[in-house]
């Protein structure tokens, strides 16, 4: 039974988005929606909640359908409420004042520790302000959900806690989801929409499957193309010959097959479509300017702490050489993250503990992008900082995806994918040797993350890198650090750990 009817559907804000979109959402489906940053996801959702206008087409829902919507943030005015006060707001009044138990049963589904519950959100990770939207959305028992991107800012732990929340949900409830993690798509849709500005083209596939759907039927419009060119040539070569002949004979029935052999070409050229070409949100290039050193870190047993001292673990005697990729394993709260500043203050000349050889260049990204200042434009981030030129500056932001409206805007206004870019871009113009990098693949849409991983690999880089995103870190690494037992181990692969981490919680 379809409850979402979308018809000949676009929007336009500028430069369009999507266009002549026709789909159908029914009972039982898990849909993953797929496009690079600024392509319209986000709006595609509001327009099916009724929450935006479409430029063209219509959107028609069941009567009396309940919608939920997940955005990605929670509203600013929210931000002074506890967890539990923001998902009794989901309540109509009326019924909150007596089935208030209900965000008691929701926030048990999603294991949310009840010391969070009288929590202001703004004091909340963002994980937990995600999970926070996600109950109010579902405390008012949707008839579908529309989730985008749901996985940001989770563990693997709370992805794994979702796709299993996910999973036991009534199979007639549908579910849109946006999200740039592959894995997490893989195992919870069963049908792909790439969202593209003209011809989106949908699958009865998870998104792996799906992509190579996508990719045959291209090359097939590719070859279609070509041929169909290649034909509407042969004619024409026809009719020329024939009209050359039809002329010196003065023959009218040549003359008439001459102008039928044109016409036929006219309509063929008319009718053919160019295979799509996505234009891509931004290119990711880094550099690797290369060093002579064999061991670009060395770390001598290095106790780490967290930032009040308290012991985590010790690091053994370990080397980063030319040409690892290492990845850092371990739950939360193990200490990745405070192993990757120690390494960062180490090369800046602040951290004796750690041995760094002195001809490496540093590239580094923190999860929070703190390297970017706010207040700064991208123009300033680029053309301010390095001896490029302003020309040249707004060429490779343009490249890398930040537009020419948005140059000169502060970075603060920037989407997340568009400071995931910039910052991409920061750090290949430092002409790096050895790439620290934390979270990298927050907010980088999947055309983003296939870049990033194909310039690591295929570049030689050398990086120590700390990441929950399964597919990405399963592409690069080719080494893999464990914290374990107080220590920090070398593992041959990380699946035992990811199997480990994907469990369901207790």
């Amino acid at each position: 039974m379809n409850i979402i009817n979308i018809q000949s559907l676009g929007v336009t804000l500028g430069d369009p988005l999507f266009a002549d979109l026709t789909f159908t959402i029914s009972k039982g489906d898990r849909i993953g929606l797929v496009a690079a940053n600024g392509r319209g996801k986000s709006t595609l959702l509001g327009c099916m909640a009724g929450d935006f206008e479409p430029t063209t087409g219509q959107v028609t829902r069941a009567r009396g359908l309940r919608i939920g919507l997940v955005e990605q943030n929670i509203p600013a005015n929210a931000l002074t409420q506890t967890l539990y006060d923001f998902v009794l707001s989901g309540l109509p009044s009326e019924q909150a004042d007596y089935e208030s138990w209900r965000v008691d049963v929701v926030l048990d589904d999603l294991q949310v520790p009840v010391d969070l519950h009288r929590k202001l959100l703004k004091d909340l990770s963002g994980g937990w302000q995600r999970t926070a939207l996600l109950a109010a959305a579902w405390v008012t028992e949707p008839d579908i959900l529309l989730l985008d991107e749901p996985t940001n800012h989770l563990d693997l732990n709370r992805i794994a806690l979702l796709q299993n929340w996910l999973g036991a949900l009534p199979r007639d409830v549908p579910v849109v989801i946006i999200s740039h993690d592959r894995a997490f798509l893989d195992a919870t849709t069963n049908r792909t929409l790439f969202l593209r500005t003209e011809r989106s083209r949908a699958f009865p596939l998870a998104f792996t499957k799906a992509r190579q759907a996508l990719d045959e039927a291209d090359a097939d419009d590719e070859r279609r193309f070509a041929n169909d060119l290649n034909k509407a040539s042969q004619l024409r070569k026809q009719a020329a010959k024939l009209k050359n002949i039809g002329i010196n004979s003065g023959s009218d029935l040549l003359i008439t097959k001459t102008k039928q052999l044109s016409e036929r070409a006219a309509k063929i050229e008319a009718a053919a479509r160019p295979a799509h070409q996505e234009k891509g949100a931004g290119d990711i290039k880094l550099s690797n300017s290369g060093t002579h050193a064999k061991a670009l870190v060395t770390l001598a047993d290095v106790p780490v702490t967290t930032p009040d001292g308290r012991a985590l673990y010790k690091t053994g005697t370990k080397w980063i050489t030319q040409g690892d990729r290492i990845v850092l394993l371990g739950t939360n709260g193990t200490g990745k993250t405070q192993l990757v500043k120690m390494i960062h203050r180490a090369l800046m000349g602040d951290e004796p503990a750690i041995k760094c050889a002195p001809s490496v260049v540093l590239g580094y990204s923190d999860q929070h992008l703190s390297q970017l200042d706010d207040a700064d434009t991208p123009m300033t981030a680029v053309a301010g900082k390095f001896d490029i030129g302003d020309q040249r500056a707004r060429g490779l932001l343009a490249g890398a995806g930040v537009n020419i409206q948005m140059q000169d805007t502060k970075i603060a206004a920037l989407s997340g994918g568009q400071k995931s870019r910039l910052a991409m871009l920061v750090l290949r113009l430092q002409h790096p040797n050895f790439y620290l990098l934390d979270e990298p693949t927050n907010h980088l849409d999947i055309e983003g993350q296939e870049a990033l991983e194909e310039e690591l690999t295929g570049h030689g880089a050398s990086c120590l890198l700390v990441s929950h995103d399964r597919s990405f870190l399963r592409n690069v690494g080719n080494r893999f650090w464990q914290i374990e037992r107080k220590r920090l181990i070398e593992v041959d692969d990380p699946e035992a750990f990811l199997a480990a981490e994907m469990d369901p919680l207790p």
